[in-house]
């Protein structure tokens, strides 16, 4: 899908150089990924506020008011994005929600920041961009780990040619633990949510992959399911998995380098991420905890000619890139305050920095072509 360059909305414009209110749908006041990240985000940003909060119930709104120190509390999203001090709507439920959610803001002329995946699926992704084009209106999608400085780092070596003409590229990652799960992550075990193996820990190492080093034009995958059966940690009961917990790419990128890519649910002793970069006159070699690289710190290492990878030092330049988050540097909520900052400098700027939601559609598009072709066995294009 072609990015679409959406007009200025005049209530954002008016805002974006003083404070922008968010509202944020989907908190709860003891965890959660809007407790966990955009909460601390937007607290470090100064031209942020936040300036409501939505939860699936009135006292579970209540109750997250009173933690976080707002007062403008609802259990009906309606009432929070209509309100004239919200500006951005932030989406942080799951999945299968996000459509009903993030039409209803962008029908209301909202800026919306949407966690990812956009939809639990692609018909649905495109709907949404389309209706944010069509109501002319900014969005973001929770891709974040584009902001990570690690992953400005790797781009820059790439431009100044530190590892000459990219040949290859393999990523291979860890999930969640195979044998056992938490019960908040337990619908992530029904592919039909749209949120599992596939759509978050391999859309999330894609995305850097394909914004490092450019689109698949045809690829080539394998997915499985090796363990249908997992424990919720909390009861002991047993469920049934339907969501793949293998999932091998290999393919072609438009430069014509060769990725591959295997993404897998943790096994004892296996390396949580790395991601090499192969050139004709060196290596870059990017590792992390996990293979969700928005969420965990980021490491550089590099090697020229025959020597071994050593690590390198990300710039300060990048790393201070927004002084305001230093401080969240190792946190969750790192990337995305970054990603808040780079927003509202989009807005202020009249650029367009930021994945939205025409990114997100691109995404998506992958998803569905490695759906394609393991259901296939074939090599298909993207």
């Amino acid at each position: 899908m072609p990015r679409t360059e959406a007009p200025e909305t005049a209530s954002v414009r008016a805002v974006s150089q003083s404070t922008l209110g968010v509202g944020i749908i989907g908190v709860s006041p003891v965890r959660g990924w809007a407790t966990t990240a955009h909460i601390p985000a937007l607290r470090a940003l100064p031209n942020y506020k936040i300036a409501a909060l939505s939860a699936h119930s009135a006292e579970s709104a209540r109750a997250a008011g009173d933690v976080f120190g707002v007062s403008a509390v609802f259990s009906d999203h309606e009432q929070l994005v209509t309100r004239a001090d919200v500006d951005v709507v932030a989406v942080t439920v799951k999945v299968p929600h996000h459509r009903e959610l993030v039409s209803a803001a962008l029908a209301a002329g909202k800026a919306v920041y949407c966690e990812w995946p956009l939809g639990s699926d692609l018909d649905e992704a495109r709907a949404m961009a389309a209706l944010a084009a069509q109501k002319g209106v900014r969005t973001i999608v929770g891709l974040q780990a584009r902001q990570a400085p690690a992953i400005a780092f790797v781009r820059q070596l790439l431009r100044d040619g530190y590892v000459g003409e990219v040949l290859s590229t393999t990523m291979v990652g860890l999930s969640i633990p195979g044998d056992v799960v938490g019960q908040p992550n337990a619908y992530m075990l029904d592919k039909t949510n749209g949120a599992n193996l596939l759509t978050v820990p391999v859309g999330h190492s894609l995305d850097i992959l394909n914004y490092v080093l450019g689109e698949f034009t045809e690829l080539s995958a394998v997915t499985d399911l090796r363990r249908p059966l997992i424990t919720i940690e909390e009861t002991g009961e047993q469920i049934v998995k339907t969501a793949a917990d293998q999932i091998a790419v290999i393919g072609t990128l438009t430069s014509g380098a060769t990725a591959s890519i295997h993404v897998r649910e943790a096994a004892a002793g296996g390396i949580g991420f790395l991601w090499e970069i192969n050139g004709t006159d060196g290596t870059l070699r990017i590792t992390a905890d996990a293979a969700v690289p928005g969420i965990f710190p980021l490491t550089v290492a590099g090697a020229q000619g025959r020597n071994e990878p050593a690590e390198l030092a990300i710039p300060a330049a990048l790393t201070q890139k927004w002084p305001a988050v230093a401080g969240l540097a190792g946190a969750p909520a790192f990337n995305v305050a970054r990603a808040y900052a780079e927003f509202a400098a989009d807005i202020d700027n009249k650029t367009h920095t930021v994945p939205d939601f025409a990114a997100a559609v691109r995404r998506h598009e992958v998803i569905a072509a490695i759906e394609r072709s393991a259901a296939a066995g074939k090599r298909v294009k993207v």
